[in-house]
């Protein structure tokens, strides 16, 4: 019985050690609230429209977990990271208490309305096409990786192209 007592204190001290000896883990900072949104936009836009792509907004905060992990998902996926580069400029535009970005979003539409993370597909122009609630791209825990790279292939220049049906 006393080696017991001595194992789990030993277990204990150990653990407790290990658990404040670690540094805490930085959260990602993909969200700037200091950033001028309206103009990122329109510089992403003109990137988009000299590279035949679609802007790709994400909006959200460094302070909503599914943000973070929708990004995670499609950063470290290989097919929805290679779908995003080839289609998109992607552009993560900050929605906090520090600056909600009411006049932007009112501009594209109030997409908060459906909750973060929130997307909106701009065309080469500036012009809103979509804007998808991230809800739908959801999948038991988290957002699915099938659902995603339907809803990225859906909004692509190339699927919206009239040319790709007139043939």
């Amino acid at each position: 019985m006393k080696l017991k007592l001595a194992l789990l204190g030993f277990f204990i001290v150990i653990g407790t050690s290990i658990l404040f000896a670690q540094e805490p883990v930085a959260k990602p900072k993909l969200y700037n609230p200091e950033a001028d949104a309206k103009q990122e936009i329109v510089d992403a836009v003109a990137k988009a429209k000299t590279e035949g792509k679609h802007v790709f907004l994400q909006i959200g905060g460094n302070w909503c977990v599914w943000c973070l992990r929708f990004n995670k998902l499609v950063t470290e996926n290989q097919g929805l990271s290679t779908i995003l580069k080839e289609n998109y400029v992607t552009l993560h535009v900050n929605y906090s208490k520090e600056n909600k970005n009411e006049e932007v979003l009112a501009s594209l539409g109030y997409p908060q309305r459906f909750g973060f993370p929130v997307f909106v597909v701009l065309n080469a122009e500036g012009e809103r096409i979509h804007t998808q609630s991230s809800a739908y791209l959801e999948n038991g825990e988290g957002h699915g990786v099938k659902l995603v790279s339907e809803f990225l292939q859906s909004w692509t220049p190339k699927a919206i192209s009239p040319a790709t049906y007139n043939k």
